[in-house]
């Protein structure tokens, strides 16, 4: 019997009693009860009231992942409170990183560098990398202290480490309360788990779907951060990770439009939200189109950013179905490889004026957020998209941006939407990145554009 294999982005945290060997020498029968003791009434509750999975005790310690790393880190925290009083003591490390799950256990360098840092916290205490402080400085009330760069061993490069101290965190309390996201799940018509985020106040916004989309990896990427966080200052913004992608449930192999429609009423739903105003970028336009076509009494505004009504192989171009299959071998061959190469060649198209920081991020972003066999097949359905007779039903206002030079969704596939879709009000911006950076003066005009159209009756 084949044992299934999955990669992923986890948060992992490693946890053992310190001076367990000496503990057992001195007294066997009290460490043991001590240690079981922990176990039922501290550890094993207090991972599952935050979401998390025991992979494995090891004698000495455990070893848990969960889905979110805010929930890691809060989870850690509570339980080292938790084991003050206890008879022993444990150190905990908590890394944000790719594993590589079966059926049994995890493995790869996410869990391999969270048990290096846990070595390093001090009795009672918690390490970090800096992949997990970079989610959580800010949306906790903790203190941290920057340890500096390590060289763990098997450990090629340092390692930048923080120890976790009481007391609130400065940062967290400058963000604002509004800037913290709360993460949590649902599920779909035919029983596909999926994550929504809901972040800041006021007016309902939802954002669709799009391929590429992490919930807690966007939200401190350079390619997204500002997007979120810009329209998060004004309304109450809801996304979710699409089924196959991110934190929702990997092992699809159905992406239909109506499956992706689906999911929307269902995160919809599950927030609670009555009548919104929904933003489609990329291939989330087509699922906003759709959702808007058959339930127009709840969308007071439609967004629609960087999108098509007809995938690839529906344009009537011998040299665009010829694009989709070149681009297909991609994914299929280099999707999953530590060497980014094939990768690169999707983010040359995506943010071909990004900086090397966002390029590396965007990279990360397609190896973390599907597996190769999803990012296929996900793939092969986006190039049947075609929704047009749905966009000439459409009457909900309308607002459509694109980027004049985008390399990924050309320019007409924009203005053919904006000629489909009844009375809809069209805007150029210039640009040649298919996801409009901050530095871009495209930025400032897209935010104008967009708040002045949701603001409107």
């Amino acid at each position: 019997m084949s044992t299934q294999v999955e990669r992923r982005l986890a948060a992992v945290l490693a946890a053992d009693v310190v001076g367990y060997t000496r503990l057992m020498e001195a007294d066997e029968e009290a460490t043991l009860a001590a240690w079981w003791g922990a176990r039922k009434d501290v550890i094993d509750p207090g991972i599952a009231a935050h979401g998390g999975r025991i992979v494995k005790h090891t004698g000495d310690g455990f070893l848990a992942e969960f889905a979110t790393v805010v929930e890691a880190v809060r989870c850690a925290t509570e339980m080292q409170q938790g084991l003050a009083a206890a008879a022993i003591d444990f150190r905990m490390g908590i890394n944000l990183g790719d594993i590589v799950a079966d059926d049994e256990d995890i493995y790869g360098d996410g869990v391999n560098l969270a048990a290096r840092i846990e070595a390093l916290a001090d009795p009672g205490g918690i390490c970090i990398s800096s992949s997990v402080y970079d989610q959580v400085h800010k949306k906790l009330d903790l203190g941290f202290e920057d340890c500096g760069e390590h060289r763990l061993k098997n450990v090629s490069t340092p390692v930048r480490v923080f120890k976790v101290r009481p007391g609130a965190s400065t940062e967290k309390a400058a963000a604002g309360p509004n800037l913290e996201q709360e993460i949590r799940f649902c599920t779909s018509s035919d029983g596909v788990g999926l994550a929504y985020a809901s972040v800041g106040s006021g007016p309902a916004l939802v954002k669709s779907a799009n391929w590429l989309n992490h919930l807690e990896y966007d939200w401190e990427s350079p390619i997204w951060r500002h997007v979120l966080r810009d329209l998060a200052a004004h309304h109450r913004l809801i996304r979710y990770d699409a089924r196959g992608n991110g934190l929702s449930d990997r092992e699809i192999t159905d992406f239909s439009l109506e499956d992706r429609v689906a999911d929307l009423e269902a995160v919809v739903d599950a927030a609670g939200l009555e009548r919104f105003a929904l933003l489609g970028i990329s291939q989330g336009c087509a699922v906003s189109i759709a959702f808007a076509a058959r339930q127009p009494e709840r969308i007071s505004h439609l967004v629609l950013y960087g999108g098509y009504i007809r995938g690839r192989n529906h344009r009537g171009s011998v040299a665009a179905a010829g694009e989709a299959e070149a681009l297909e071998i991609l994914i299929h061959q280099g999707w999953g490889q530590e060497n980014p190469a094939f990768r690169q060649v999707f983010t040359s198209l995506f943010v071909p004026d990004g900086s090397a920081e966002q390029m590396q991020w965007f990279n990360d972003l397609m190896r973390i957020t599907a597996t190769p066999e999803t990012a296929t097949l996900i793939w092969r359905a986006l190039n049947e998209i075609e929704v047009s007779d749905l966009a000439q039903e459409l009457s909900v206002p309308t607002l459509i941006l694109h980027c004049r030079e985008d390399a990924i969704v050309p320019f007409e596939e924009g203005r053919r939407m904006a000629a489909t879709i009844p009375g809809a009000r069209f805007v150029a911006l210039e640009g040649r990145n298919h996801l409009i950076l901050e530095h871009e003066p495209a930025w400032q005009r897209f935010l104008a554009e967009v708040e002045g159209f949701l603001a409107s009756e």
